[in-house]
């Protein structure tokens, strides 16, 4: 564990960390509050904090002064990229697939088809965790604009790609 922030003998220091400008007490120590704040939370500032208090005069009891949390930064996608794997000829296959370089939890993707959609009994179902969607048996109707949703609950981006057949 390394020490962030401390209040002792009525002074409050703040140990030199990449959070330093950025930890402080929420209230004034004399409110019996010692919530902290985290301004502008990076993904590294994820982790297990831990707060000891120990009074003066008083007794210490194991494991008794002690409070853990566990802080985990959401990170929105990252703008995806949209592929096309395969040759777009009138009876071939190909696959669409779409990723994001980053998003904490993990991106789920979602493909739709822009207007006019056809609902094509060869659009196989969007596999959401892999990104990908996978078009059989291809016809001149099944050309158009193709948009991956990449999400999480940090937030979502989009990319799109033009499939001409």
């Amino acid at each position: 564990p390394m020490q962030i922030l401390s209040y002792i003998g009525g002074v409050v220091k703040v140990e030199e960390t990449d959070l330093k400008s950025r930890v402080g007490f929420l209230y004034p120590i004399l409110t019996h509050n010692i919530s902290v704040f985290i301004n502008s939370t990076r993904e590294q500032d994820s982790g297990q904090y831990m707060c000891t208090v120990n009074v003066v005069d008083d007794p210490i009891r194991l494991h008794k002064n002690v409070g853990l949390i566990n802080l985990t930064v959401l990170v929105p996608p990252a703008a995806p990229t949209c592929q096309l794997h395969g040759t777009a000829i009138v009876g071939a296959n190909v696959t669409l697939s779409c990723s994001s370089k980053k998003g904490k939890p993990s991106p789920m993707y979602q493909w739709q088809r822009e207007p006019p959609t056809l609902q094509h009994p060869n659009f196989s179902p969007a596999d959401r965790v892999r990104g990908t969607l996978k078009l059989t048996n291809l016809s001149l109707e099944m050309s158009g604009v193709y948009v991956c949703r990449a999400e999480n609950q940090a937030g979502s981006k989009n990319c799109s790609i033009v499939l001409e057949v």
